[in-house]
């Protein structure tokens, strides 16, 4: 029989980070499943992008020890940077190319074998070979995001670490790019999400980590998070749809044929 791997694609210890005397990460410890989706919760300058930062190598830890697909990430970086991908806040796709020939380039650089036939199975599994010989730039919100994120699965990394993937995005471009990260944990990959989106993590994360002021605070299930509070009060109350849900009601089909043409 098979061996199966059952240790974190995740691991991590005590990691410290300062700039000066500004204490960014002062003593986190997370461990990620694989195959999982885990969501890092935090406001604004709580160090998420930094812990990001530092398990795909692109920042040395102060203290601390770091996994990634069972590499440390400070004296095998470059084993780590060939096992993972990294999408930051924004689209990086170059808007002149179009569709296809932005992941035909990323597949080269890449050195992956058969560039246009991965591009065509990434564009096919993402919704995007109708728009595939269009400009980039003519591309909706949602659709780049989409296309963003196929160029990250350029060379089948085991681990993929999405930094505010949904950042400015409009109600339907969201659910457009939570379809496509469900699809990435569906076909084995490790996910670790970055968000300061409640929702978000409620719809898309297997377990949360909420990290604040340099420590993950709390980490578990959304069940697991729930039961730390006190029962909730029954009571019948008349429960009106949510302006998002009004929104998607009303656009429906329509307006998700008009983004993708848009």
């Amino acid at each position: 029989m098979p061996v199966i791997d059952t240790a974190p694609a995740i691991r991590v210890r005590g990691l410290v980070k300062s700039y000066g005397d500004v204490h960014v990460l002062t003593g986190v410890d997370l461990d990620v499943a694989r195959g999982s989706i885990v969501a890092l919760l935090g406001s604004n300058g709580a160090g998420k992008t930094t812990a990001v930062r530092i398990l795909s190598t692109l920042l040395t830890a102060d203290g601390g020890t770091a996994q990634v697909d069972g590499l440390d990430v400070a004296t095998e970086g470059a084993r780590v940077r060939a096992a993972i991908s990294l999408t930051g806040q924004f689209a990086a796709v170059d808007e002149v190319l179009t569709g296809r020939e932005n992941l035909v380039l990323i597949a080269r650089l890449r050195h992956v074998a058969d560039p246009h036939r991965v591009a065509d199975d990434l564009l096919a599994r993402f919704s995007l070979t109708d728009a595939a010989g269009r400009a980039a730039s003519t591309y909706s919100g949602g659709m780049r995001r989409r296309l963003d994120i196929a160029m990250s699965l350029v060379g089948d990394p085991s681990v993929v670490f999405l930094d505010e993937p949904t950042t400015g995005l409009d109600p339907q471009a969201r659910l457009e790019v939570w379809d496509a990260v469900r699809g990435l944990a569906a076909a084995g990959t490790t996910v670790l999400l970055t968000t300061q989106y409640l929702e978000e993590a409620e719809h898309l994360a297997e377990r949360i980590a909420i990290l604040h002021e340099g420590r993950i605070i709390a980490e578990g299930t959304l069940a697991e998070l729930r039961a730390l509070f006190p029962p909730a009060t029954r009571e019948y109350v008349e429960k009106q749809p949510s302006l998002e849900q009004i929104f998607l009601a009303i656009v429906g089909a329509t307006g998700a044929t008009e983004a993708e043409a848009s």
